[in-house]
């Protein structure tokens, strides 16, 4: 895990030394790029996860696996177009607390259950308000173009405030309680602040780009591989992308048809953001079982 974050943190100020030197749409193309190969591929063996997860007695089948998954990806898509503004603020907390589960689920001692909670939600709510703040006229347009509905910029600041004050009080309990927690307190500010100069320096899609690739799908990719195989290596890296392949390949040709149709126009952030949307819901469900499973077998070892 030393050499992924090793990777991250490089990678990061890769990422910075981008934003500083090309323009808007190099970084939009470099952007979809990474997140059409690391991003998309880091949720392309959710069934895989599935049939990993159940026990022989419980196993489901492979279709059955498939049809439920398929369903909840059609019923988002249906969401954003029956009721868009309550789907995209739940895809807003979906992905909130996805994102902070990811980050700090290793990080805070499991006794402090709810503890961790609040601060998983919280931390990823942080990242996110944070980058749309820097980017708020994108971000209206595609909530509009998603909602036909404006974005309040005073939201922002409103949710930022909140959100802040929420992470505050349970990063002082956890410090408090907590030697190890106070032991990684420092580093993960330094990687916070980091994070918010990106953010501030890039596009929305460049500084969404960082953090989705970098600094959770790379993580999430090594916890998989290490819950699927038990090991992380050469071989078993190989064996995961060869399994993910052909859900990674019906991804790119369902959005490289949307591409194809729409062109540049904002209609097509919408859907691309409404898929990566369909995607997380029931990926993020399905990696908090991964993790519960990984700290009921760690307590019975």
């Amino acid at each position: 895990m030393t050499k992924i974050l090793n990777i991250t943190i490089i990678g990061s100020f890769a990422g910075l030394w981008v934003a500083t030197l090309f323009s808007s749409k190099a970084e939009l193309i470099l952007g979809f790029l990474l997140i059409l190969t690391f991003g998309i591929i880091h949720g392309s063996n959710d069934l895989l996860l599935i049939e990993k997860l159940f026990t022989k007695e419980k196993k489901r089948s492979f279709l059955k696996s498939l049809f439920f998954y398929v369903l909840t990806v059609l019923l988002t898509f249906l969401a954003f177009y029956t009721i868009p503004s309550i789907t995209v603020i739940l895809f807003i907390i979906f992905s909130a607390y996805h994102f902070g589960e990811q980050h700090w689920e290793s990080k805070v001692d499991t006794k402090y259950k709810w503890l961790s909670l609040i601060l998983q939600g919280s931390y990823g709510a942080l990242i996110l308000v944070i980058l749309f703040l820097f980017n708020a006229d994108q971000v209206d347009e595609i909530v509009m173009a998603i909602t036909g509905a404006p974005f309040p910029p005073a939201f922002l600041l409103y949710s930022l405030y909140s959100i802040l004050t929420l992470l505050v009080v349970t990063v002082a309990i956890l410090a408090f309680n907590s030697d190890s927690f106070r032991k990684v307190l420092l580093k993960e500010l330094f990687f916070l602040g980091l994070l918010v100069v990106i953010f501030k320096m890039s596009s929305l899609i460049w500084g969404f780009t960082i953090y989705f690739v970098l600094w959770h799908s790379l993580p999430s990719l090594f916890e998989q591989i290490h819950f699927i195989y038990g090991r992380f290596t050469n071989q078993t890296i190989w064996l995961y992308i060869k399994n993910a392949l052909p859900y990674w390949i019906i991804s790119i040709i369902g959005i490289g048809l949307s591409y194809f149709w729409l062109k540049e126009s904002v209609l097509f952030f919408a859907i691309f953001f409404s898929f990566i949307a369909a995607v997380t819901f029931p990926h993020s469900l399905i990696i908090s079982l991964m993790f519960k499973k990984k700290n009921n077998n760690t307590k019975t070892h």
